[in-house]
């Protein structure tokens, strides 16, 4: 066992399930809104449907490599959708002043994953970059899935109970707004820099 490939590999999972992104941003401001219980629909949706995501691409890694207009096409859809999103999280009205306040559930968890250009580029690194060392064929893709959507999970859940704790510090409606609007405008910015080239 390479302890060097391993760590590599630990921190890389780590540091791209945990920093923010379309998801984990999502999950903070949706747990701001509405706390962490009402946010667990749409968290299962985004395991559910990032789990399926990583399968799809350990399979279909070479195709994707071969095809590289599809995965630019995939970017920037994904970049158009989380800023519709950081629109609708930024000037949402506080929860308390508006209880029609849309709930985000599993299906659109499920479908963020579909154009989460962080994701894609996430999971054809992981599998074409670090899976491939450790060896070929299904197992060893389906062990990096199952440990990569364990850490997905628990930092989409570390996210959203930083958002609760933010609705406590954030307590009238004119902070509220203040905190919907920093939160949107971050995920914003996550979508401006998924759309630039890298």
């Amino acid at each position: 066992m390479d302890l060097a490939l391993l760590g590599a590999t630990i921190l890389f999972m780590v540091s791209m399930t945990f920093s923010p992104g379309p998801n984990n941003l999502l999950c903070a401001a949706h747990g701001s809104q509405h706390g962490f219980r009402k946010t667990l629909s749409l968290m299962i949706g985004m395991f559910s449907g990032f789990t399926i995501l990583a399968l799809a691409i350990g399979i279909g890694a070479v195709f994707l490599e071969q095809n590289a207009t599809i995965l630019q096409l995939l970017v920037y859809a994904g970049a158009i959708y989380i800023a519709y999103l950081s629109y609708k999280v930024a000037f949402s009205p506080p929860i308390d002043s508006d209880e029609s306040t849309k709930i985000l559930g599993f299906s659109t968890g499920l479908l963020l994953q579909l154009v989460n250009g962080k994701a894609w580029i996430h999971f054809i690194i992981l599998m074409t970059t670090f899976a491939t060392q450790f060896g070929t064929g299904y197992g060893i893709k389906i062990l990096f899935v199952l440990a990569n959507s364990t850490l997905g999970f628990t930092a989409l859940c570390t996210w959203a109970f930083a958002g609760t704790l933010l609705r406590k510090i954030f307590s009238t409606p004119g902070q509220v707004r203040i905190l919907n609007l920093l939160l949107g405008f971050s995920l914003f910015f996550v979508a401006i820099w998924i759309a630039l080239p890298h």
